[in-house]
C-alpha cells in the first residue's frame, strides 16, 4: 500500500477540493462579519504560511496565539503546522504569569494576538524572552506598540505556497493544562494524532458529522483545539461559524438562527446562559439539534430542558487536553435504544460517555488491579491510544505507567455497555468517616432546583467525620433560593448521609477552562464547619 504521511495540510487541501463553497463565517473584535469559504481558507492559510516563513520560522519552531474564536485564527490552526513549526494556542484565561510562562516555555519566536488583547500583551512584553515579532491579527492594529504589525497588510504580500511533505510525527499543535497545581504542563499533539483524532471525532459514535452540518464550536480554539472540531469540520465539509469572544446567550442565538447552526459544544456555564436567554425572550433553538456538552458534568435539568422544551439533543463529552481531547462521548447504541427512550436519557444523561475507536479505558482501584465493568465499581480511570499524551512537554520521563497508561485523575466507573460515569476528580473525592461521597452527583441534583444556576461541592474539615460536603450555590440574578429549599430539593434524590452540612450562597469560582474552581473554594472554606452544630442526619 502508499505510504502517504498523516498532515494537517492534507485536511485543508482536502476541503479546498471537496467542499470548496462551503461556508466559514466569524465574527470579529471591532469588524464586521467575515464570511469566506474553505477555498479562501485554504488559500489564506498559505499566504499565512508564506508570511510566517519570511520571518524567519521554521520546521519545529513554535509559534504563539492568544486569540479567540475567529477566522484569522483558524488559518493559523493549518499555516503553522503546516510548515512544520508548531502552533502554541495560548490561553488568555490564565494569569499574567502563567501566560509569560507557556509562551517561554514553548519558546515561541512569534506572537499573534487579537486587538482585544494588545494592552495585555503591552503589559507582558518585557517578559516575553523570546517573541522577536509581534502580529497583531486585524485590518488597522490599534496596539500602541511601534513594532506591532498588522496580520491582513503581512499576508496580503504573501503569495501562497505549496505545502511540503514531512514525517507525521513532527509536533504539529502545542496546549497546555490548566494548572491546577504548579505550572502549567504542554502537551504537544503531533500531526498524525491530530488527523486520526479529527477523523475519529467525525464519527458516528462521537459528533456524527457530515457535509449537511453547521458547527458553531463554544469551546474556546485556544482549549484543546475546541475538541477537535476545526479539523473535523473541515474533513467532513461542515459550515462553520466562528463566535468570536461573545459567548452570551443574545450572541449565541443571533448566530445559530441567522446562520442556521446545527451543532454546537461548549462548558455547561455557556448554555445555562444561553437557556436563561430563551426562557426570557420566548424564542425557539431554530435550526439547533445537537450539543455536546463537557468540561464538567452536565446537570440533567439542562438535558431535559434542551430536549423537552426545545427539541435539542444533548450528550456529554468528557476528554482533556491530554487526550487531545477526545476521549468518550455519550450517544447511543442499538442495545441501549432497544430499552426505551427512558433508558437512552437516563443513559446519556448522567454517563460522560462511551467507549470510541481511538482510545483504551480501564478503571483500577488502589492496588492497581483493574475493576469489573459492573457500572458500580469506582476507581482510577486510565487511558491509551494514538492521540494520548506519552510525556510533557520538555519533561524527561514518561507520564504513562509501566503498562503504558495514563492516570486521568478521574474517578469512575465502566459498565457492560461500555459507557463511562465520572464519580469526581480524585483530588475532589470526599472521604466522610471512611465512606466516599460523590461531589458530581450532588451538584448534577441540586442544579436542578429552581433558582440554582451554579452548584459546588467540595469537602471541608470535619471535627468528627474528617470531611464533609459543603454546597456552595450561585443563584439566577433574579432568583429567591433559600437553603432550605436546597436541602429539601435534594432530601427525596440523593443519600441521607450525603446531605451538605451547610449550603452557602457565592458566586462560583471558574477555572481558565470553564471548570468550577474547587481549589478555590477548598481554601475559602476550609473552616466553614468548625464552629457549626452537626447535621441532624449526620451525628
Amino acid at each position: 500500500m502508499q505510504n502517504a504521511p498523516l498532515l494537517i495540510s492534507g485536511i485543508l487541501a482536502h476541503a479546498a477540493r471537496a467542499h470548496a463553497d462551503r461556508e466559514i463565517v466569524s465574527r470579529l473584535v471591532g469588524e464586521p462579519l467575515w464570511r469566506y469559504d474553505y477555498a479562501g481558507l485554504a488559500s489564506r492559510a498559505a499566504q499565512a504560511a508564506t508570511m510566517l516563513r519570511g520571518l524567519g520560522i521554521e520546521a519545529g519552531d513554535c509559534v504563539s496565539s492568544l486569540a479567540w474564536n475567529t477566522h484569522r485564527h483558524y488559518e493559523l490552526f493549518f499555516a503553522v503546522p503546516g510548515i512544520g513549526a508548531v502552533l502554541h494556542t495560548a490561553n488568555p484565561r490564565l494569569s499574567d504569569e502563567q501566560i509569560v510562562y507557556t509562551i517561554n516555555h514553548a519558546g515561541s519566536q512569534v506572537l499573534l494576538f487579537d486587538s482585544s488583547f494588545a494592552e495585555c500583551v503591552a503589559r507582558l512584553r518585557p517578559r516575553l524572552d523570546n517573541i522577536r515579532h509581534f502580529i497583531e491579527l486585524a485590518v488597522h492594529p490599534v496596539s500602541a506598540m511601534a513594532d506591532v504589525q498588522g496580520y491582513e497588510r503581512l499576508i496580503a504580500a504573501a503569495a501562497p505556497l505549496d505545502w511540503p511533505q514531512f514525517d507525521e510525527n513532527s509536533g504539529a499543535v502545542l496546549c497546555y493544562t490548566s494548572g491546577t497545581t504548579g505550572d502549567p504542563k504542554g502537551v504537544l499533539y503531533s500531526h498524525r494524532s491530530v488527523v486520526l483524532h479529527a477523523m475519529a471525532a467525525g464519527l458516528s459514535g462521537a459528533f456524527g458529522l457530515s457535509a449537511f452540518d453547521c458547527i458553531m464550536p463554544c469551546s474556546s480554539l485556544y482549549h484543546g483545539t475546541a475538541w477537535g472540531l476545526p479539523y473535523a469540520a473541515a474533513i467532513n465539509g461542515c459550515k462553520f461559524v466562528l463566535p468570536c469572544d461573545r459567548m452570551d446567550g443574545p450572541s449565541l442565538q443571533e448566530l445559530i438562527q441567522s446562520e442556521g447552526v446545527t451543532i454546537s459544544g461548549g462548558v455547561p456555564t455557556i448554555w445555562t446562559m444561553y437557556l436563561t436567554h430563551l426562557e426570557r425572550s420566548g424564542e425557539d433553538a431554530g435550526t439547533l439539534a445537537r450539543l455536546v456538552i463537557g468540561g464538567s458534568a452536565v446537570p440533567r435539568a439542562m438535558a431535559e430542558t434542551f430536549q423537552t422544551r426545545y427539541g435539542v439533543a444533548v450528550c456529554q463529552l468528557w476528554g482533556m487536553t491530554e487526550t487531545s481531547p477526545l476521549g468518550v462521548v455519550a450517544t447511543p447504541t442499538p442495545r441501549l435504544a432497544g430499552r426505551g427512550p427512558q433508558a437512552v436519557n437516563d443513559t446519556v444523561w448522567t454517563r460522560q460517555g462511551r467507549l470510541q475507536f481511538g482510545i483504551e479505558l480501564r478503571v483500577v482501584d488502589e492496588q492497581g488491579h483493574e475493576l469489573p465493568r459492573d457500572g458500580v465499581s469506582a476507581g482510577r480511570l486510565k487511558v491509551r491510544g494514538p492521540w494520548t499524551v506519552e510525556r510533557y512537554y520538555r519533561s524527561e520521563t514518561s507520564a504513562l505507567d509501566e503498562d503504558g497508561w495514563f492516570d486521568t485523575g478521574d474517578i469512575a466507573t465502566l459498565d457492560a455497555d461500555g459507557f463511562m460515569r465520572i464519580t469526581d476528580r480524585s483530588k475532589d473525592v470526599i472521604k466522610s468517616g471512611g465512606e466516599w461521597v460523590s461531589s458530581i452527583d450532588i451538584e448534577n441534583v441540586a442544579a436542578a432546583c429552581p433558582g440554582v444556576k451554579v452548584a459546588a461541592v467540595v469537602g471541608v474539615f470535619h471535627p468528627k467525620w474528617e470531611e464533609r460536603p459543603l454546597l456552595v450555590i450561585e443563584p439566577h440574578a433574579d432568583a429567591e433560593v433559600t437553603a432550605e429549599s436546597v436541602l429539601a430539593h435534594l432530601e427525596p434524590n440523593i443519600v441521607k448521609w450525603w446531605m451538605p452540612d451547610a449550603v452557602v450562597f457565592d458566586a462560583v469560582p471558574l477555572t481558565a477552562t470553564g471548570k468550577i474552581d474547587k481549589k478555590v473554594l477548598r481554601e475559602r472554606y476550609r473552616d466553614h464547619l468548625l464552629d457549626k452544630p452537626l447535621n441532624a442526619a449526620n451525628q
